[in-house]
């Protein structure tokens, strides 16, 4: 039972899996995150990704720390990072790992150590 006055709780629908996109000017400095993260939206609608179980959420970073590599992508909870995301490298990112869970491990820098998980 809330008390008088209190702001509601927050709900948010159960998703499988959060794409982070970095749209600072360090690693895109054309602005290529800002065109990548809006044509994830797309991707996502196109392959019945937004709703579900399924579900897929997206959300922009001004940084992930890298700053370098071109536009950086991380996939949660995988804790895998690509670099260099083009609208191609996009595209399989979003057929073949969010949809089908095959890592594209040539476009793989960085993953999140299995100890910390």
């Amino acid at each position: 039972m809330m008390a008088t006055g209190a702001a509601p709780q927050p709900f948010m629908e159960p998703y499988a899996r959060h794409v982070l996109v970095c749209v600072g000017q360090f690693c895109s400095p054309n602005r290529d995150g800002r065109a990548i993260y809006s044509r994830l939206a797309a991707l996502l609608q196109r392959e019945g990704l937004l709703f579900g179980p399924t579900r897929v959420k997206r959300s922009e970073a001004p940084c992930l720390g890298v700053c370098a590599g071109g536009v950086v992508v991380a996939v949660y909870p995988e804790g895998v990072w690509y670099a260099g995301v083009t609208m191609e490298l996009l595209e399989r990112i979003v057929v073949e790992h969010l949809k089908q869970g095959r890592v594209i491990e040539e476009a793989v820098f960085h993953r999140l150590s299995p100890n910390t998980r």
